[in-house]
């Protein structure tokens, strides 16, 4: 949504508001954490540490702390600060704000409720990219990564600026629509992830949007989303750099989940087209990209829960197998593409702890982190992944 409609949306506040009373925000202050640890065996390419050597890695640990009160009834100011060890892309040490807005909502009637949200927000990215912080909301410890890299996490998590939204209550069912405008956060990751390494000069977000309509029938029962994003960056270069440019990543995301009391069944699909351009031949690029998953969880009993999921991530569309890639740069083809099955199971013996363990069975490293291109030469075609993890909120 464009700043400006934002704007005037919040101006008619004086109109469509109900009375804003002021309350005891101290009545109204809530305080949540999570805390997770966990090991991460894998018998070739490392994930998150040296997770192919010794013993595995134990180089991911999340920590989170987030606060919600409400100065009036119909303004909500929440935030939480994150400290994550995620083998070299982020420390323990780099406590960052994960989100932090102001919610105001300006409209709201028995079937209809509106506002706005300033600062920094949660895209709706997919079904699971706003809640995806908190272990024990994600169905298993790693997200599909064809969908939710990663490599690339710091930019598609949250943006600065603001986004609105708008939720009717129909017949049977609940169908929200929600636009952000903003700019992205990049890290050094993500710019190796863009052009292979992090040295060129200074990598920012540019002003991107977002936008997801979403409908959940029947209760929750069946979920259907369409997300649209274009997130785009800039490179001021070094002077020995490739110049100056841009980049762009634009995903098409349908997304579908459909929940009985047992089990449930997700998939998501997405086309994602990926450009840059001002720079030299060597980092000029635009292809087109496709993501999917499907998903099952089946609900043993009131404590246990085991999935069964197979991931799929195709970087150019044009080039499925990488060969012509690896033709190009000498680079290996499957570094292009990854196919993952991945089985998992859940233990809660507390509402509050959680004990996961996952095995991953993939071919092809397209969504494995690096921090330089050359460790693509060193990397295996097919690998394995155990991952354990223990999880407590409260």
């Amino acid at each position: 949504m464009p700043l400006s409609v934002i704007g005037c949306c919040a101006g008619l506040a004086t109109v469509f508001a109900p009375d804003a009373r002021a309350v005891d925000a101290m009545n109204t202050l809530q305080v949540h954490g999570f805390l997770s640890q966990a090991l991460i065996v894998s018998d070739h390419n490392d994930f998150f540490g040296p997770s192919s050597e010794g013993g595995g890695s134990w180089e991911y640990t999340e920590l989170g702390l987030n606060a919600s009160f409400r100065p009036f009834d119909n303004v909500l100011v929440a935030g939480q600060v994150l400290a994550r060890q995620a083998g070299d892309i982020q420390r323990l040490d780099e406590v960052e704000l994960d989100y932090g807005v102001i919610d105001y909502q300006f409209f709201n009637d028995v079937e209809t409720t509106a506002g706005v949200q300033l600062g920094r927000f949660k895209n709706p990215l997919g079904l699971y990219n706003q809640t995806r912080d908190i272990p024990i909301t994600r169905p298993s410890i790693l997200l599909p990564q064809s969908i939710y890299f990663d490599r690339t996490r710091q930019p598609a998590l949250a943006a600065d600026g603001a986004t609105g939204y708008v939720e009717r209550l129909l017949d049977d069912g609940v169908l929200r629509l929600q636009l952000g405008a903003g700019k992205p956060r990049m890290d050094e990751q993500s710019e190796i992830s863009a052009f292979g390494r992090d040295d060129l000069g200074h990598y920012a977000g540019d002003s991107s949007f977002i936008g997801q309509l979403r409908y959940e029938q029947s209760g929750g029962r069946l979920i259907y989303a369409l997300t649209y994003a274009d997130v785009n960056a800039g490179l001021n270069a070094n002077a020995d750099g490739p110049g100056d440019g841009n980049f762009s990543f634009q995903p098409w995301i349908l997304s579908f989940q459909y929940n009985r009391e047992a089990w449930s069944f997700t998939t998501e699909y997405a086309i994602r087209r990926v450009r840059s351009s001002g720079f030299d031949d060597r980092y000029n690029y635009d292809f087109t990209g496709e993501s999917w998953y499907v998903q099952l969880t089946r609900r043993l009993d009131d404590d246990w829960q085991w999935l069964l999921r197979y991931d799929s991530l195709t970087t150019d569309r044009s080039d499925p197998s990488g060969h012509d890639y690896a033709s190009r740069t000498g680079l290996p083809a499957f570094t292009r593409y990854a196919k993952d099955w991945t089985v998992g199971l859940q233990w809660q013996p507390l509402s509050r702890l959680l004990v996961a363990a996952e095995l991953h069975n993939v071919e092809g490293t397209g969504w494995l982190p690096y921090q330089d291109s050359s460790e693509l030469r060193t990397q295996e075609k097919y690998w394995n992944m155990l991952l354990f993890q223990l999880s407590y909120s409260f």
